[in-house]
């Protein structure tokens, strides 16, 4: 059993490395990369400061933090290698793009100003773990900052399937009040929450979409449900408002 949490890793990593279709269809993101990107502007960065990404995708916080910080060191990655060699040909940024799981980060990468990373904490298994292993590899005034699901995210799509008494696939999200307690000893926390909705023409499209980003994995130990009971579930919510929230925590962890 302990391996468990590699397979899983494993599993996510080929979902996002065959998702060639997230750059036009990663909608959600996209407008959460560049939200992450304002409040990292206000950090009181050094000049030319060390950066660490986690969990690129095709580059879109990327794109948003160099427009809006400028010059600086990055260091690139993610855990899907496809991931990785999409980010390098499409950013055109002359940076050290890597292959790494965020959850076991080598601790001879060195030391960085800021760690961020958009959209990719959600699928630790172990958050509060590698957030305390990831502040071992900041600066003195160093930060992290992500942005993750949080409690409540498509409430719409868990709401269908209990209707039907029906369990849900989604994780189980952190509320804000969780993530701010997983600081790390001696850093604070200020964790907002933002609500996205966005418009489904219909629960297949939902679903469906899911799996073209990449995001198509479901909580561990869930089972999928034959397909005459989701049919039950999609019917449910193509009778409702036909759209999904995603609850979007951004976090800002820095030594107090």
């Amino acid at each position: 059993m302990a391996d468990l949490p590699l397979r899983r890793r494993a599993r996510i990593a080929a979902a996002f490395g065959s998702a060639d279709n997230y750059e036009s269809a990663a909608l959600v993101q996209r407008t959460a990369a560049d939200r992450l990107a304002e409040r990292i502007a206000a950090l009181p960065l050094p000049a030319n400061p060390r950066l660490l990404e986690l969990g690129c995708g095709t580059g879109f916080l990327t794109r948003a933090v160099d427009r809006t910080i400028g010059p600086a060191r990055w260091t690139i990655s993610d855990v899907a290698p496809a991931m990785v060699d999409r980010a390098r040909a499409g950013l055109g940024l002359d940076a050290d793009y890597r292959v790494i799981d965020g959850e076991t980060v080598d601790p001879a990468i060195g030391q960085f100003d800021l760690i961020l990373s958009g959209m990719a904490f959600q699928w630790f298994t172990d958050l509060p773990g590698a957030l305390w292993r990831l502040s071992g590899l900041l600066t003195p005034g160093g930060a992290i900052a992500f942005s993750t699901m949080a409690a409540g995210s498509l409430a719409e799509w868990v709401e269908a399937l209990a209707a039907e008494e029906l369990p849900s696939g989604i994780p189980a999200y952190p509320t804000a009040a969780a993530m701010a307690a997983m600081a790390p000893a001696g850093f604070e926390a200020e964790v907002t929450i933002a609500e996205l909705r966005e418009p489904q023409a219909d629960a297949r499209t939902f679903l469906r979409g899911l799996k073209t980003i990449g995001a198509g994995t479901a909580a561990s130990g869930y089972r999928p449900l034959p397909p005459a009971t989701l049919r039950r579930a999609m019917a449910r919510f193509d009778a409702g408002p036909r759209q999904v929230t995603y609850r979007i925590a951004f976090c800002l962890l820095r030594a107090r």
